[in-house]
């Protein structure tokens, strides 16, 4: 049975002060009252020990959670999920509570890399969203399952046409077209003159910084650059 004082007792016991005020230095959306300083690896290992348990059904279902590392818990746990259904609807139930990037990128279930055109209906919707963390989970979506051999243009239009003041939501739609262009450059280099001046710097520069893509395609990106 799922108990939230022993969860937390055993999250203080793994609790590291100095990787606490590392942690909250890099998530400043979080209260850093809110930050016990447990490690990734720990928080992962208690995920899958409540799914065996028979926890995390209980656990999930108490929103929203007041420890950044709670939230951690339930994206881990979630994660792990090998039903599409029940990953999916776990992931919605969420996304609303997400407050911070980090919980946002590390909530993956293993399952959608199968599944991904049942997942596309949900990302639509979610782009729409007024709440950053979910549009920013979106745009993760598409720059995971559908950069590859299930790419087309119409899914960078979507990230393309977002519009949002929302520093998170620009950083993750910069980071979806630097590694589109290692992906996919010819199709996604004609997106760069569309971006908005803030968001195609960053591209830009992330392009430029990644070893992924070539050298020639860098030094067309640095030109363009020039151009604005």
């Amino acid at each position: 049975m799922y108990d939230e004082n022993e969860i937390r007792n055993s999250l203080y016991a793994a609790a590291d002060a100095v990787y606490r005020d590392f942690n909250s230095s890099l998530i400043t959306t979080v209260d850093k009252n809110c930050v016990i300083g447990v490690r990734t690896p720990r928080l992962r290992a208690m995920a899958k020990n409540m799914i065996k348990s028979e926890t995390d059904k209980d656990f999930i279902q108490n929103l929203p959670h007041k420890f950044f590392e709670e939230n951690q818990l339930h994206a881990f746990v979630i994660s792990e999920y090998r039903d599409f259904d029940a990953a999916v609807r776990a992931v919605d139930n969420f996304l609303p509570y997400i407050d911070n990037w980090a919980t946002c990128d590390q909530t993956s279930p293993k399952v959608f890399v199968k599944n991904a055109e049942k997942l596309l209906p949900y990302i639509k919707r979610w782009i729409k969203s007024k709440h950053a963390y979910t549009v920013r989970f979106a745009v993760l979506c598409l720059m995971r399952y559908f950069l590859d051999n299930d790419f087309d243009t119409k899914y960078a239009d979507m990230v393309l046409n977002i519009n949002s003041d929302e520093y998170y939501v620009n950083m993750m739609r910069a980071w979806y077209f630097a590694t589109a262009c290692a992906k996919q450059f010819d199709k996604i280099e004609p997106y760069f003159s569309k971006l908005d001046g803030w968001t195609r710097a960053r591209a830009i520069q992330k392009s430029i910084e990644s070893r992924r893509v070539s050298a020639e395609h860098k030094e067309k990106l640095k030109n363009l650059k020039k151009l604005f």
